[in-house]
């Protein structure tokens, strides 16, 4: 055990001392604390917006739907590892070089920049839409937090309330110290972590159990065809997995990396190296829940990890490996966990001091760059009590076993269907209007909303797919009867359409 938190801490230390280099560094100007100055190389911004995308979901979450559904769980990830290389070739393009040009730092300025809105509305809106959903996101992954901690140290349930505090602490931490530049070099270096652990830990469990074939004959022989069948969930669930990857346009923690890159030339790396990354990562996950499944099978592993199958890679960890790799494999953890939150709480501050205290509160007028990073400071920790709180609240009285895969999935499908659609139109179609974006972001987050809590329309399809599609849909057919802006789109060098 001792060797154990002597790896975890070391591996806070090195976060920890990332932030505070940068904090004296790179934190001056508000675009230094949000998009490190437009200064990142392709390979930061290529690990870090694959990183901060997958989340505890990736390696807790998909790795539990695959102990629970098989092979088939492929599905979830397919779905955004296309999404996302299409979003790095063809979007990120050339959303880097209009934000650039009209100096915007956020979506809200994009927007408002975008379709020279005075009104201001583009921008509450979509404040109010990233402070709600980012709650949820980050109550999801210090729930994974907690999760984490107890199954690792083998900690009783009376102590996993102070497991979420320890999550929240430790990415509270570095993420005021630094802002954007220490997120950025830390993703970076969590996405080795994370690699290492989701390759690592299932070659050395597959190893262990005897190699593949014992694997899926484990599997096979208790389970049947099913569990290896990746058309085992029928044509409507996988329609309802791959239509995760419609949220990768819409989540704020992503598109601010493509914004920030140094030259938007660079992309072009970045989406092979992130693609890379996406892939090996996702087969990875899938493996650990199957892994899991044959040692069920075989009586290695308690059936009652079935109960909770989003601990199953600490589980494995503490099985199959040495003490000092257990503490590498929880750093692996909450590399996951730490990335996206910390991304988060960026972009959810970000929303709340420049685009609602400064941008509408204060009319623009003039405040100090240090008040307003310290402001951003202050939102943070704010959100991250906040979140914390509805953290804690889930993993005493979780609703479901995957509780974090579906946690997160409302907020992701929150996101996606209220920005992607928009901002793709936004980018892409010069007809697109004002109303016609604002009609979009509403109908994006009240269909989701809804969707989620109907029961007889969540068993249809995942409440992403239907939300993206009438978001986009309502965008055109407003943006038909409303005029568009006098400008908007030169600074990519298009014209007004007449």
């Amino acid at each position: 055990m001792a060797l154990t938190i002597t790896a975890f801490v070391l591996y806070l230390m090195v976060m920890i001392g990332i932030g505070v280099f940068c904090s004296r560094l790179y934190t001056k100007t508000m675009s230094d604390f949000y998009l490190g100055g437009r200064q990142m190389s392709d390979w930061v911004v290529a690990l870090s917006a694959v990183v901060s995308g997958r989340s505890s979901w990736l390696i807790l979450g998909v790795s539990g739907i695959a102990f629970t559904k098989g092979v088939s769980a492929v599905w979830a990830v397919v779905g955004y590892i296309t999404v996302e290389l299409f979003m790095f070739i063809f979007v990120a393009k050339r959303l880097r070089r209009y934000t650039e040009r009209v100096g915007a730092i956020t979506l809200p300025d994009f927007y408002e920049a975008r379709f020279d809105d005075r009104s201001h509305i583009l921008r509450l809106t979509s404040v109010i839409i990233i402070v709600v959903f980012m709650v949820f996101y980050i109550s999801a992954q210090l729930t994974a937090g907690g999760k984490t901690f107890c199954q690792s140290f083998a900690l009783a349930e009376e102590y996993s309330l102070h497991s979420v505090l320890m999550t929240a602490v430790i990415v509270l931490v570095y993420t005021v110290l630094g802002g954007f530049v220490a997120v950025s070099l830390t993703d970076m270096l969590q996405a080795f972590f994370m690699l290492f652990g989701l390759v690592v830990l299932p070659v050395i469990a597959i190893t262990n159990l005897g190699g593949l074939n014992v694997l899926f004959d484990a599997i096979i022989s208790a389970d049947g065809f099913p569990m290896v069948d990746p058309w085992a969930l029928g044509v409507g669930g996988v329609i309802g997995y791959l239509g995760i990857g419609l949220g990768s346009p819409g989540n704020p923690h992503i598109l601010v990396r493509y914004m920030s890159i140094k030259r938007p030339e660079m992309l072009r790396k970045s989406a092979l190296v992130g693609t890379v990354w996406n892939v090996l990562m996702a087969w990875g996950a899938v493996f650990v829940g199957l892994v899991a499944r044959a040692q069920v099978q075989m009586g290695i592993s308690s059936e009652e990890i079935a109960s909770d199958p989003e601990r199953i890679f600490p589980s494995l960890a503490v099985q199959h490996m040495h003490p000092f790799l257990v503490g590498l494999m929880i750093a692996a953890v909450f590399a996951a966990i730490m990335s996206t939150v910390d991304s988060q709480l960026l972009v959810a501050s970000s929303a709340i001091s420049r685009d609602l205290y400064h941008k509408i509160i204060k009319g623009q007028r003039e405040v100090a760059e240090r008040r307003m990073v310290f402001i951003s400071r202050a939102v943070i920790l704010v959100m991250l009590i906040i979140a914390t709180i509805i953290a804690a609240i889930a993993i005493k009285y979780p609703a479901t076993k995957h509780i974090v895969f579906w946690l997160v999935l409302f907020a992701w499908g929150g996101l996606g269907a209220s920005f992607g659609s928009t901002l793709l139109l936004a980018l892409f179609w010069r007809g697109t209007t004002k109303w016609g974006v604002f009609a979009g972001l509403v109908s994006g987050t009240v269909i989701t909303i809804v969707w989620k809590n109907v029961p007889q329309l969540k068993a249809i399809v995942y409440e992403l797919i239907p939300a993206f599609g009438i978001s986009f849909l309502l965008v055109v057919i407003v943006s038909l009867f409303t005029r568009p802006p006098e400008k908007g789109m030169e600074e990519l060098g298009e014209t007004r359409p007449v």
